[in-house]
């Protein structure tokens, strides 16, 4: 009948959504106006967009950058709706280039109290909100991711500047792209 049919296209087009990662870039707040669909890496996204308001991350997880091939201000999005650029924490409406974050199922990482791995050293596998609550210093100076990808964020509850950390070694704060060893809290790359 039509309504089988229709019931199994239903069904193959979510499975299929499953397995086909997107994010959906809007010029205007609200997923309004001229919209660009995404579905791998993109050095450079002006050629497609303008501005960028509002996204929507439909499946995967994402870095969206606020310059030019994976450079400058970063912003992780996991799956969701994003209506203004302050839901991301952004600080502006411009976004030029976005790299998705290949899947990981376990996570590992070191901080440490100094540069280069010297100083107090504690090992972490889950999410932290509020890193003083395990952490005694403001300020994280080396890290050492063993397994997974990490968000580190200046402020605790997950605000503020956002760092992105795959699997290596970090011997400084300016290895991840931080001014300063600023901390607050992490948080796993696993929301898949």
């Amino acid at each position: 009948s039509n309504q089988t049919a229709h019931l199994k296209a239903m069904y193959f087009n979510t499975i299929a959504a499953s397995f086909y990662l997107q994010i959906f870039f809007y010029e205007d707040k609200n997923f309004q106006g001229h919209y660009y669909e995404c579905s791998s890496d993109c050095p450079e996204l002006s050629s497609h967009i303008s501005r960028c308001n509002s996204v929507r991350v439909d499946s995967g997880a994402w870095v969206i950058y606020e310059r030019p091939h994976y450079t400058g201000y970063q912003y992780i999005l996991m799956r969701g709706e994003y209506p203004n650029y302050q839901s991301w924490n952004g600080f502006s409406d411009t976004i030029r280039s976005c790299r998705l974050i290949r899947h990981v199922s376990r996570h590992r990482i070191r901080i440490y109290e100094h540069p280069d791995f010297s100083g107090q050293m504690m090992e972490f596998s889950d999410d932290l909100p509020n890193l003083l609550d395990r952490w005694r210093f403001h300020e994280v100076h080396s890290a050492q991711v063993q397994e997974g990808i990490w968000v580190f964020y200046e402020h605790p509850n997950y605000r503020g500047r956002q760092y992105l950390l795959e699997k290596g070694e970090y011997r400084r704060h300016a290895d991840w792209g931080a001014l300063q060893p600023y901390v607050g809290s992490l948080r796993r790359v696993a929301d898949f």
